[in-house]
């Protein structure tokens, strides 16, 4: 981190006025994943309650993006998919009851809540990832399913356990069937990712069986070993939705958040140093091999646990996953959720989840977070919010690029202008020339400087926008009168290329 910051400084000094947008890569916070989980299972965090009318659930949203923009954030992880139904429109699955109180029951024609989200995600420079549940299909309980859902229509396509039906994943058809879902929504919308929670096989319940016996009997797949079995199916699945999804979209990020733990040391020398329920024996989730294999762009371990948590320290989970990346993104699941909480005296210290963060930034192969949930930052984690606000996410930061999935540079905007007027200062630009990959912009940053201020894109504090919008103009309404302030703009890609500034532009204000 030090070795970056000096780095960076050098450059500064070194190279011309304007600097490179794409030396920028390592310097945080100018790059950096900051996201926010958005539940809509059981109304968690969006709508606040089944039934309400279009404006309300609008209104509601757009005051969630506004807040967690204001925090700093720039990436939303939107559950479109809760228990095999849709908060989408273009769906081979019903409508979810957590939308408007029935299952199946569809909000107002034109109405589509995820398009909507996009549209306003995207027009905040913040990226949209749709979660989908792959395996849940009920949440148990009275829940009634409407004749639509696959729990009527094919029943023979799920298991029972702990009240909850789930899809068999050792079935053929159901691994087909749950890449045939996640395709609606590559297709049909504009999502920047597709993004997977810790739900794969269920949690252990004392005293529940898997029912899969006869599953594993037809569709062995040459293995002897049940746990090994299903480890595969869900590899299978894993394998199939990163070929599927980069087919169709290739600039369309697949990343899970599985739980904090792949595996503990004493089960495996390549374990973490913890003592916790683990992905691989418990959950017959493989989470490790997922990043090693390539299969995943980011992997985003929900590590809900504090510094000083004995069984499993955030600290040495942490620094285990770091170690286990793979080249791909590591993205830290972090609680704030439990803040407050009398659970653990930890999590009573206000300093523990800034903590965490200033300690993802001492590790190079950290590259941001994901906070669960939304809600949080209404109730009991507010102040966390006012440090991301004032302090640690004060400025905005463009998501880090994947260069395995596009490296390719954008050209530069054209033909910049900036004009003072009475209501501020109006900026305006064409669209660049195509790159060598076929790809013009997909948004844009726009710089401010006061009159001799250095001139760098390097410095995330001089971004006035970010904007994940082909839009090509602006007008800056937050400018003092008689001063005289210097401006650039850069094109993103889908995946967040930077291109070269065009600029600077100098004006004097009216």
């Amino acid at each position: 981190m030090l070795k970056n910051i000096v780095y960076a400084i050098i450059v500064a000094f070194i190279l011309p006025n304007t600097i490179s947008a794409q030396t920028t890569a390592k310097i945080a916070p100018k790059r950096e994943f900051r996201g926010i989980w958005v539940a809509t299972v059981a109304n968690i965090d969006w709508p606040s309650k089944p039934g309400l009318s279009i404006d309300q659930q609008k209104q509601e949203l757009i005051a969630l993006l506004d807040q967690h923009k204001k925090n700093g954030m720039n990436a939303i992880i939107l559950q479109v998919r809760p228990a095999a139904d849709a908060f989408y429109s273009k769906s081979r699955e019903p409508w979810s009851q957590w939308l408007m109180g029935r299952q199946g029951l569809a909000p107002s024609p034109g109405y589509d809540p995820l398009e909507f989200a996009i549209k306003e995600a995207h027009s905040r420079g913040m990226e949209l990832h749709a979660w989908f549940n792959p395996y849940r299909a009920t949440m148990g309980g009275s829940s009634a399913v409407s004749s639509s859902h696959m729990t009527a229509k094919r029943p023979d396509m799920f298991f029972l356990y702990g009240g909850k039906k789930q899809f068999d994943p050792g079935l053929p058809e159901v691994r087909e069937y749950i890449v045939e879902v996640i395709l609606d929504v590559v297709k049909g919308y504009d999502i920047d990712g597709i993004h997977f929670d810790d739900y794969f096989y269920p949690y252990p319940i004392s005293g529940q069986r898997i029912n899969d016996a006869l599953t594993f009997a037809k569709y062995p797949n040459g293995f002897t070993d049940i746990k090994d079995w299903r480890r595969n199916n869900v590899d299978m699945l894993i394998k199939m939705l990163d070929d599927s999804i980069h087919h169709y979209k290739k600039y369309v990020k697949f990343g899970i958040s599985p739980f904090g733990i792949w595996k503990n040391s004493f089960e495996d020398a390549e374990g973490s140093k913890t003592s916790g329920l683990s992905n691989y024996a418990e959950l017959f989730a493989d989470s490790r091999k997922w990043v090693k294999e390539g299969w995943v762009d980011y992997i985003n371990p929900q590590i809900y646990f504090s510094f000083t948590r004995k069984a499993a320290p955030f600290g040495t989970l942490v620094d285990w996953w770091s170690n286990n990346t793979f080249g791909r993104h590591l993205y830290i699941g972090q609680a704030a959720y439990l803040v407050n909480q009398k659970m653990e005296a930890a999590w009573r210290q206000p300093s523990q989840i800034p903590d965490q963060i200033r300690y993802l930034r001492e590790n190079n192969r950290v590259q941001g977070s994901v906070f669960f949930s939304s809600k949080s930052f209404t109730t009991v984690a507010r102040a966390v919010g006012d440090s991301l606000k004032n302090d640690l996410y004060k400025y905005p930061a463009l998501p880090p690029q994947m260069p395995w999935l596009d490296d390719v540079v954008p050209n530069a905007p054209q033909d910049f202008k900036a004009e003072a007027a009475n209501d501020g200062v109006h900026l305006q630009w064409a669209k660049p020339f195509m790159a060598e990959d076929g790809e013009t912009a997909s948004g844009y940053v726009i710089y401010r400087f006061d009159e001799g201020e250095k001139i760098s894109v390097l410095n995330p504090k001089n971004i006035l926008r970010v904007s994940f919008e082909d839009f090509t103009s602006f007008i800056d309404t937050t400018v003092d009168k008689g001063k005289r302030y210097n401006y650039l703009v850069t094109a993103l890609d889908r995946l967040k290329n930077e291109s070269e500034p065009s600029g600077p532009v100098g004006v004097e204000t009216k």
